[in-house]
């Protein structure tokens, strides 16, 4: 019987109250161990991070809200989020696993963080850079994206159009030359994002994971990611 790939995933926490607590979904971990894949929830240690990139087959960077460093922004734009000892341990995982070319899926607050590293840049508040922007921080709703032909995104998909959720008040407004953006909004605000010189690093704005139990096509991201990682 051959060995299931084993999975980093960074825990969230209850930034909103006073984190204290590590606190996430379970969707995350229905997610990766229905694509065939074992699960594990990484602590806060930057004392574990060489252990988890030498001996886990992929990561995945999950939602979040917390602060980003000033300079991923756009001039005159800073984030009103509040601080988190996770940014300095999912950073190290994160480019840990890239530099060892082993697959990476960032999930929200996980494509900003993607994107940031290979120099894309970041708005604080997406709705307030344009009047045509809809509002994409909203619980229980789900609007449209359209997929960019011939990416990576396309191809695993196998769709023009997906229907996401949206939870997100952050957002790439700025591209680097090493990065792709795979999806869009009908505003136009970027969705996915994919670095094409990577074996497997691709990020999703919205939660896939939330889609884990349903016969969506999306879910098709989480199988192909490891697949990718069982080549790890």
């Amino acid at each position: 019987m051959s060995r299931k790939p084993r999975i980093a995933v960074i825990m969230d926490e209850n930034t909103s109250v006073d984190a204290t607590r590590y606190d996430m979904t379970k969707n995350y971990f229905v997610a990766i161990h229905k694509a065939g894949a074992l699960p594990y929830g990484i602590p806060y240690f930057m004392d574990m991070v060489e252990t988890v990139v030498n001996e886990f087959d992929g990561f995945v960077n999950v939602g979040g809200r917390f602060a980003f460093p000033d300079e991923w922004f756009i001039d005159g734009q800073v984030s009103k989020a509040p601080q988190s000892e996770r940014l300095a341990v999912e950073l190290a995982l994160m480019r840990g696993f890239l530099e060892r070319d082993k697959p990476v899926l960032g999930i929200c607050n996980g494509m900003q963080v993607l994107a940031a590293l290979h120099g894309c840049r970041l708005s604080p508040d997406i709705r307030a850079m344009s009047p045509h922007i809809m509002e994409h921080d909203k619980r229980g709703h789900e609007h449209s994206v359209a997929i960019t032909q011939n990416t990576l995104l396309s191809r695993l998909v196998n769709e023009r159009e997906l229907t996401v959720n949206t939870f997100h008040r952050e957002a790439v407004v700025e591209l680097s030359d090493g990065v792709v953006a795979s999806a869009r909004a009908q505003d136009g605000v970027i969705e996915a994002i994919e670095i094409p010189s990577r074996r497997f690093a691709l990020g999703v704005q919205w939660h896939q994971e939330l889609f884990a139990k349903q016969d969506h096509p999306g879910n098709a991201i989480f199988r192909a990611f490891v697949q990718a990682a069982e080549r790890s």
